[in-house]
């Protein structure tokens, strides 16, 4: 049996816990989670969990440019799945102590560590806004991963995707950035992390990254702020930013932030949560 020793070493203790007898099942769970988590390929894995519109993409680019840092388009994890077709395939890998979420994991562990072998880096990162809503799974699969979380005014989001379509209607934008925005607070507020402010990233870029730097225990460089010399795969809707501001290949200034007595009654809860609304200006 050939392949990376840490997987090798991974699948024997998993085997062995599965053979073990079903006694204290909720404990013998946790230990085969643990095993599985120790024989991941990609160990620490880093999480960008962020909501839409918030900068995400100018973060990742920065970050791709540092030579040991790898930080490809969105994954989108959360729907490349495992499915069962038949019911004895299911039967077969239970006997060998895979479940369905655990098989999920591998196939994504196999994908960041493809990802990140390709590109000869060391840290892997994603970026993908739909993480801050099932953190969960994340935080289950991977015990070592690290998060970091980035936050942008409510209503400064709301703002950036009226503008992706002529279409849009207030109420259902912003309902939908909502979705995202909970949950993150919900992540921010169960598992630890870097905190990173959109704001203040473009205000000072290198101040910014080289707190980044320090979270991933990586040394700064500045080549990070000039990745528009870096190559960053294609910019397109879906897997992340596509506009103008992001192909210049540099640090654009943010908008204004908004007026307090103009952010909708909706936004205001997350905007005072994450201190861009005080809460004197709270609307009764």
């Amino acid at each position: 049996m050939s392949g990376h020793p840490r997987l090798l070493q991974g699948v024997r203790r998993a085997r062995r816990v599965a053979r073990r007898p079903a006694r204290w099942p909720a404990a013998r769970q946790v230990v085969r989670r643990r095993v599985a988590a120790d024989a991941r390929l990609v160990r620490s894995p880093v999480f960008v969990i962020c909501p839409v519109r918030s900068g995400s993409t100018l973060l990742r680019v920065l970050l791709n440019s540092h030579p040991d840092i790898c930080a490809p388009h969105e994954l989108h994890l959360r729907f490349v799945r495992v499915q069962f077709e038949r019911h004895y395939a299911e039967l077969s890998m239970k006997e060998l102590g895979l479940e369905q979420d655990e098989l999920e994991y591998m196939l994504w562990d196999r994908v960041m560590h493809r990802e990140l072998v390709a590109s000869g880096k060391r840290v892997l990162v994603d970026k993908t806004p739909g993480n801050a809503t099932f953190h969960e799974r994340l935080v289950a699969g991977w015990p070592d991963a690290r998060f970091i979380f980035l936050l942008r005014h409510p209503a400064s989001i709301v703002a950036s995707l009226m503008e992706t379509r002529p279409d849009r209607e207030l109420g259902s934008t912003v309902k939908e950035a909502l979705t995202y925005l909970e949950g993150v607070e919900e992540a921010r507020n169960s598992v630890p992390g870097l905190v990173v402010r959109y704001e203040d990233l473009v205000a000072d870029p290198v101040a910014v990254t080289q707190q980044v730097c320090r979270y991933l225990s990586v040394r700064w460089d500045p080549r990070m702020l000039a990745y528009g010399q870096a190559r960053h795969g294609t910019f397109r809707a879906g897997i992340g930013d596509w506009t103008v501001k992001i192909r210049s290949g540099r640090v654009q200034p943010g908008r204004a932030l908004p007026d307090p007595a103009d952010v909708p009654e909706g936004l205001r809860p997350i905007a005072e949560a994450w201190g861009y609304l005080p809460e004197l200006t709270r609307l009764t």
